[in-house]
């Protein structure tokens, strides 16, 4: 039964393949029933696609694994606050849970900048939960951009 640090430790080890690999450092890991079952981390550049964030990845890794495109009683992990795109499709798999590490005060849409993750109109609400590795999520992201720029 993996508990919630592992499973974020699990995402930031994705993430920090992602920056090796040259992308944004942001890692996913879906857990159904106690194990992690898919893995994802941002391949925009490497697979040309703007749909290829972390959470996506990880949410068709799950599906494939599951047989179904509703991750019922699955909790996904991810390093940063999903973006609208993610978000949304987050509720469209109808996920239990949501663990980030950091806020995305730029596109956030788990509460930093939109809402739209357990919005009053929408048909499915999930427990979302924020901050469990936050310094060291925000800490890769920030060094990754440092050295970009540099």
């Amino acid at each position: 039964m993996i508990t919630d640090l592992e499973a974020m430790q699990a995402a930031l080890a994705e993430a920090r393949l992602a920056a090796e690999a040259g992308e944004v450092p942001i890692g996913a890991v879906v857990v159904h029933e106690g194990a992690v079952i898919a893995r994802g981390q941002n391949r925009v550049l490497r697979d040309l696609d703007p749909t290829a964030h972390a959470e996506i990845v990880a949410m068709r890794a799950a599906a494939l694994v599951l047989g179904n495109y509703r991750l019922l009683s699955c909790t996904l992990y991810v390093t940063l606050e999903p973006c609208a795109m993610c978000a949304g499709a987050m509720t469209h798999a109808r996920l239990d849970r949501l663990v980030f590490a950091a806020t995305d005060p730029k596109a956030g849409a788990a509460g930093s900048v939109l809402s739209v993750l357990n919005h009053p109109q929408l048909n499915h609400q999930m427990t979302v939960e924020q901050g469990l590795l936050g310094d060291e999520a925000a800490e890769l992201l920030r060094s990754f951009f440092r050295e970009r720029r540099g």
